[in-house]
């Protein structure tokens, strides 16, 4: 006889005899209804992603590279070929937005996790695609109103030409003239700056990423980045108040990524911004951002004169060991030695996996979104390229 008959069996017996039934909780049936729980699908396809990647996959992902050339068929190679993020276009991909277009839509494998694409459209002296609007130096003296529409121009305009990431918002802050810097800056005064980067965050917004560039601040450390690595004693507290707050604004206004830049603050960590977990932590504690770090072109640091950055896979090792996402290379890069260094570091313990599977979870989120699509993840390697051609 089952539980439950002998339970009803007593309960009868004991009526009869003028007794009260005890009260019996009864555990659920196994068919009783059970509340479903709601899985987010971007995490689903992005946990079953990464399940599948091995440790060299996972660190390829890291990268994005420059390929010369205005065809995509030695681009997409070098994708297929090398497994990075992405790429960055510089002028010699560019012959036309429509030509870019072209290029940049046959270079993904897989529709469902689409190639990073990024390029340098500041606008003014720093732009690769045509762009006849406003850059930085014009609109220092106008409202910040104005950098709002110049960027919202902007980001259709590189939005057009295939490109998912602009890198492209100069959030330095300088007024002095002899700066490498000056150019392409929105003044001296650190509210008055962070004004307008904000604004340009919001005309960029819900069409292209935004990227905030150079931190920690490129404008009071005196030098060429792209061939020394400025140096400053400033402050930390001085650097709170005259360089910080432009990149607090664009975090705020919704800034995808921020560039760190190859610039010493040896007031907080001798080493560049871009291999510095103390920076990193900065940026991610103290200014509460949680989108993708990108460094400045990598191969700079090799640049530089200085001895300890010329080793390009130390450097990489460095560099993510300290917290970055994503690492870019404008100028020449071995793959396939920096996955092997960087491997070699998780191997050894001085990189925790952890620490790689954050970033590559940071840029597969980014990149599933991009894609518009919510079904699950399907592993079936080659054949996939072969249907996506």
């Amino acid at each position: 006889m089952s539980r439950r008959r002998v339970l009803v069996a007593v309960a009868a017996v004991l009526a009869l005899v003028g007794c009260t039934a005890p009260t019996v909780s009864m555990p659920p049936e196994p068919w009783a209804a059970v509340e479903p729980v709601e899985v987010d699908p971007l995490a689903r396809y992005v946990d079953a992603r990464l399940d599948a990647m091995t440790l060299e996959q996972k660190v390829a992902s890291l990268l994005m590279v420059h390929v010369a050339g205005d065809d995509a068929g030695p681009i997409r190679a070098t994708i297929d070929d090398t497994g990075v993020a992405g790429v960055i276009f510089m002028g010699d991909n560019v012959a036309s937005p429509e030509q870019l277009a072209s290029v940049a839509a046959g270079l993904s494998a897989d529709p469902d996790l689409p190639v990073l694409t990024g390029i340098d459209q500041e606008g003014g002296v720093v732009r690769r695609l045509p762009d006849s609007g406003p850059g930085a130096l014009a609109l220092r003296g106008e409202d910040p109103s104005a950098t709002r529409a110049a960027f919202t121009d902007r980001a259709a305009l590189v939005a057009a030409a295939g490109v998912a990431i602009n890198f492209g918002i100069v959030a330095d802050v300088t007024d002095d003239r002899d700066s490498f810097i000056y150019t392409r800056t929105y003044g001296g005064d650190a509210d008055a700056v962070g004004a307008r980067v904000a604004a340009a965050v919001t005309g960029e917004h819900g069409t292209v990423a935004s990227t905030l560039k150079h931190f920690p601040g490129h404008g009071s450390v005196p030098g060429d980045s792209h061939v020394s690595v400025p140096t400053t004693d400033m402050s930390l507290d001085d650097w709170r108040a005259t360089q910080a707050p432009p990149f607090r604004a664009g975090i705020d206004a919704g800034a995808e990524l921020v560039m760190l830049g190859h610039l010493r603050y040896r007031a907080v960590d001798s080493a560049p911004a871009s291999l510095s977990a103390a920076w990193v932590g900065i940026l991610r504690d103290e200014l509460g951002f949680d989108g993708l770090i990108v460094t400045d072109d990598m191969v700079m640091l090799q640049n530089s004169g200085e001895e300890t950055y010329a080793d390009q896979a130390a450097n990489a090792v460095a560099s993510i060991a300290a917290g970055a996402t994503l690492l870019l290379y404008v100028g020449p890069v071995d793959v396939a030695a920096i996955v092997a260094a960087v491997s070699a570091a998780v191997a050894d313990g001085r990189i925790p996996i952890a620490t790689i599977d954050d970033a590559a979870r940071r840029l597969l989120e980014f990149r599933r979104e991009l894609s518009g699509r919510e079904g699950p993840y399907v592993h079936c390697g080659e054949v996939c390229r072969t249907i996506a051609g």
